[in-house]
């Protein structure tokens, strides 16, 4: 009797997560992923979009600088750094990627403007 695996849950979300998350650009590249690219595609685009090599996007104290300058948050608060929808609203517009929940909430907003 027991509850499973006891690390079944950490070894999914760092699988999920990969390349460090949001410590990297571990969830950009994921969401490239999840938009059909494969794996080497999505780091190449990623890192052409960011203006980094492909080697820096694994290199936490590299893309921490990167996360900060480009309004993309980061695993803690900097004061005047974005968050939440912020972030995602602009990771859609460097990636130039569709992300459902902002195109939600912006055409959300766009009503209550109305």
């Amino acid at each position: 009797m027991g509850v499973g695996d006891p690390l079944g849950m950490p070894i999914a979300h760092g699988i999920a997560g990969g390349m460090g998350g949001i410590r990297t650009a571990g969830d950009l590249v994921a969401r490239c992923e999840m938009k059909r690219m494969r794996l080497e595609a999505a780091k190449k685009y990623v890192a052409k979009k960011l203006g980094v090599d492909v080697f820096d996007l694994s290199d936490e104290f590299k893309m921490r600088k990167v996360r900060e300058e480009l309004g993309i948050a980061t695993i803690t608060g900097v004061p005047g750094v974005q968050r939440h929808m912020e972030a995602k609203i602009r990771i859609a517009e460097i990636l130039d990627l569709k992300i459902n929940c902002v195109d939600r909430f912006q055409n959300v907003t766009k009503v209550l403007k109305t």
